[in-house]
């Protein structure tokens, strides 16, 4: 049997009332189903029981199934808006994931605005480029029903119910928070639950272990053979061993990219683009000893950028784009980058504070981007008071979100093209092989400052023996908390763990004086 274009009645587009069924709006509603969405292809000249044909990849309208965009429905800016905010920004809790998840149910496999197959492909650019993936298709969908004003409404629907409540935990923390017993004790218990709960590639993957063991399961895998590729392997582990040498972390995400350039080469110069790979190895060690000869092994903040010595606003809005522009596989590679320059280089933003918005950001409905409004939020209050405080809290958060919207405005179809170019995959793929060696060497920094806490006030014995209790008790609450995260998988375990664990802060780390 053979499809005929003619056979297909298109309908008009009627506006869109996001708070009734999608089902019932959609426009070619009850209209023939696509090929990519069933097995068998329906007209109206043909029974509901035809078969499709076998060779389905040659009908002429699988060839512009990609762009084919006759089921979204064309929304006004408003309804759109409060389509993406009521649908998708109120309910974003649970990670990524389960962010995703609740767009491809609702848009594609119950709305069907595009095929699963061509949702598939669009995610899968998403993936490989800097920012929050759930942003991204809301910003997607929104380019396809409103064009790239209609992307941004989307976009800024979507995150604007975890900034607003960001907001709002970033001003009653610096108002209570900073000086209050019992705020202070609540959030040293919820500091050993950081370092269990950074980031969340799942709703059951909860932990920055696991979500360096499931980043690493998709980041490892060759394309071809769909195994381990132990170059990509080797760039994670000498990714973390040069962070322990103090070498930059933009070198090592630069060079790693390029050496995997030239190891995916095939054919008769593949020698020629081997020996390149070691050479251009060897010199990140061979500039390294250069440099502990003349200046000495360098210090901590060497792995900064200086852009952000001061909170101000423009060093703020350039500290969230820079952290933006490297937020490959979410906020895992952002969250370095910002502690090394406002904790150990600018020093205007204490380590337990750094670990407390994090804490937050976790239980909000809200990519972990979002712990860059508070990072802003704190550090324009110190710099100038309350003004300076939410003017800082929307500079970081518009430059932190910036590259993303850039990239999902400029165009879907051009992105895809540069993702296919088989050099600058291998060159992200070997970007993002190094960002889990980054992800693991901040594991281990937030593990050791959340167990141990603050240095002792002084070096009197009641002190020390004063944080080693804090401390012991901060281990344990750590390994349930693993337990926990490990053993059960539904989306609200966070925030029960979260509350729980604040709760528990109340009988542990306050002081009741008799």
């Amino acid at each position: 049997m053979s499809v005929e274009p003619s056979q297909t009645v298109q309908q008009p587009i009627a506006p869109l009332d996001p708070n009734r069924d999608l089902e019932s709006q959609r426009p070619g509603h009850g209209a023939p189903v696509r090929p990519s969405d069933e097995k068998t292809i329906q007209t109206d000249a043909s029974p509901a029981t035809s078969s499709a044909p076998a060779d389905l990849d040659h009908v002429p309208e699988m060839d512009d199934e990609l762009q084919d965009n006759s089921q979204v429905p064309r929304l006004g800016l408003w309804k759109l808006f409060w389509f993406f905010f009521y649908n998708f920004g109120l309910y974003a809790w649970g990670g990524p994931v389960a962010q995703i998840a609740l767009i491809k149910q609702r848009l594609v496999v119950e709305d069907r605005w595009i095929t699963l197959r061509r949702f598939q492909k669009v995610f899968a650019v998403y993936q490989i480029l800097p920012g929050p993936e759930a942003a991204e298709l809301c910003m997607f969908f929104g380019c396809l029903s409103a064009g790239r004003i209609g992307g941004i409404v989307a976009g800024l629907a979507f995150m604007l119910p975890g900034f607003v409540l960001m907001l709002l935990a970033s001003y009653v923390y610096v108002q209570v928070g900073l000086t209050n017993e019992y705020v202070g004790a609540s959030f040293r218990a919820l500091q050993p639950v950081v370092a269990a709960l950074v980031g969340k590639p799942d709703p059951c993957s909860s932990t920055i272990v696991k979500a360096c063991h499931k980043i690493a399961e998709h980041t490892f895998l060759d394309h071809a053979t769909k195994k381990t590729n132990p170059w990509l392997v080797g760039m994670a582990i000498m990714t973390a061993v040069n962070s322990a040498l103090r070498i930059n972390i933009f070198i090592s995400l630069a060079v790693f990219g390029v050496i995997n350039t030239f190891l995916v080469q095939k054919g008769r110069f593949r020698r020629v683009f081997l020996a390149l790979a070691a050479v251009t190895f060897a010199l990140i060690y061979v500039g390294y000893g250069l440099v502990v000869a003349y200046r000495g092994v360098p210090k901590p903040v060497s792995l900064a950028l200086g852009i952000a010595r001061t909170p101000s606003v423009v060093h703020l809005f350039v500290l969230g784009l820079v952290a933006g522009s490297l937020s490959f596989g979410g906020a895992y590679t952002a969250i370095p980058f910002v502690q090394v320059e406002a904790v150990l280089l600018g020093k205007w933003l204490p380590q337990n504070v750094f670990i407390d918005c994090i804490a937050i950001a976790n239980v909000l409905p809200a990519p972990l981007v979002i712990f860059a409004t508070f990072v802003g939020f704190v550090g324009g209050y110190r710099d100038g008071g309350y003004g300076q405080a939410f003017a800082g809290a929307v500079v970081i958060t518009v430059g932190i979100f910036f590259p993303c919207f850039l990239f999902t405005i400029a165009g879907h179809s051009l992105l895809e093209k540069l993702i296919r170019n088989r050099y600058l995959t291998a060159f992200f793929d070997g970007l993002c092989g190094a960002v889990i060696g980054v992800i693991a060497v901040i594991a281990a920094e937030i593990m050791k400052a959340a167990v141990g806490g603050n240095p002792p006030e002084s070096d009197s014995d009641p002190a020390r023996i004063k944080r080693a209790n804090q401390t012991g008790l901060a281990a344990v609450i750590c390994v349930l908390a693993l337990m926990v995260l490990y053993k059960f998988s539904h989306r609200l375990t966070v925030i029960l763990l979260v509350i729980v664990a604040a709760i528990a802060g109340q009988y542990f780390f306050v002081e009741h004086k008799e």
